[in-house]
């Protein structure tokens, strides 16, 4: 695919996705469907697809519009009737792999932990964004794992802003993680950077298992700066067979909202032990609980459903989240006053 043809779709991708947020009447409905457009092309490198798109009438008709020929994006596909809305699925395209397009770019930066460790960062920022999502890697995977890009891609869809950022151990391509001191430390130089490239708007932090571990023990530790709630990508509870509740513990000192996304066969968080504790920080926490899933948000075939749908609700749920969050915090700051 040349170069101007993956700018017009990303211009399309993100033209509807803004319509899409600003003008439906159901903000869920419309940030689900922005997602699904957002990722129909990027998630291609994850798990190969496409979409099949469905124009729906408020008489309750329906047509379907073709779907884009393979290497481009037809702008039918992406067209809502009058007095209409969008719906669209995904499938499984395997020769799409290759043609990915991104919405919005990720720009590189990088982000200064102390005198001795830098580390590389990837912000992706919507010009519509009302929050920045600070997006932390798992143990042995690093920020441009195509799981996290395609969670960033679709949080940009729903005005979401997003700061991907290495672990110094991960930049220099070790297997072996840092110390917590430094991870901690390096948290915070990314939530610091955050604050400065996407200034004025709520910052929330968190990502996948180890990730999303350092990012609360760096705020139970002491407070993060501006820090509005963390988010948990599959949290590790316990190492896999070893359950166990010692990894929970400091989060009775995160004093902020959490959310727990959590596969029902992650092995890293029995859920038997993981309900309850979450249960016990009260109203700041949330648990969404993914069927089938896996550690990795990874769904089995039997089930009928395809890890690029997952993918789409995990992309929901944090959006979905986050501006929940957002809209509650200046209210319970005026009572506080």
């Amino acid at each position: 695919m040349d170069g101007g043809s993956a700018d017009h779709a990303g211009a399309v991708i993100c033209r509807h996705a803004g319509d899409l947020i600003s003008s439906t009447k159901s903000p869920r409905s419309g940030v689900r469907t922005a997602i699904v457009f957002a990722l129909s092309v990027p998630y291609a490198r994850y798990a190969g697809v496409t979409t099949s798109c469905r124009a729906e009438h408020t008489d309750g008709s329906s047509h379907p519009t073709r779907s884009p020929p393979r290497g481009r994006v037809d702008d039918d596909c992406y067209t809502r009737p009058q007095g209409g809305s969008y719906s669209a699925s995904t499938r499984a395209f395997p020769e799409f792999r290759k043609q990915i397009l991104t919405a919005i770019p990720a720009q590189p930066v990088t982000i200064t932990v102390d005198d001795t460790h830098r580390v590389s960062g990837l912000l992706q920022l919507p010009s519509h964004a009302q929050a920045c999502f600070v997006l932390a890697h798992g143990a042995g995977a690093g920020m441009q794992h195509a799981f996290l890009e395609t969670l960033a891609t679709g949080l940009a869809a729903c005005g979401v802003a997003t700061l991907r950022y290495q672990f110094p151990y991960m930049e220099r391509g070790s297997r072996r993680p840092d110390p917590p001191k430094l991870c901690h430390a390096t948290v915070r130089a990314a939530v610091a950077e955050a604050a400065r490239l996407a200034p004025g708007i709520p910052l929330f932090a968190g990502g996948k298992s180890f990730g999303g571990r350092m990012t609360s023990q760096a705020q139970a530790a002491s407070p993060l700066p501006g820090m509005q709630g963390i988010a948990f990508l599959g949290f590790p509870l316990h190492p896999p067979k070893q359950p166990s509740d010692a990894r929970f513990h400091h989060l009775l000192d995160v004093k902020i909202p959490t959310l727990f996304l959590q596969g029902t066969r992650d092995a890293l968080a029995d859920l038997t032990l993981l309900e309850p504790l979450v249960a016990s920080l009260g109203e700041l926490a949330t648990l969404k609980v993914f069927q089938d899933a896996d550690h990795s948000f990874h769904v089995p075939a039997r089930t009928g459903r395809k890890d690029a749908e997952v993918m789409i609700d995990l992309a929901q749920a944090v959006a979905d989240w986050i501006a929940s969050v957002s809209a509650r915090s200046p209210r319970e700051a005026l009572d506080k006053s």
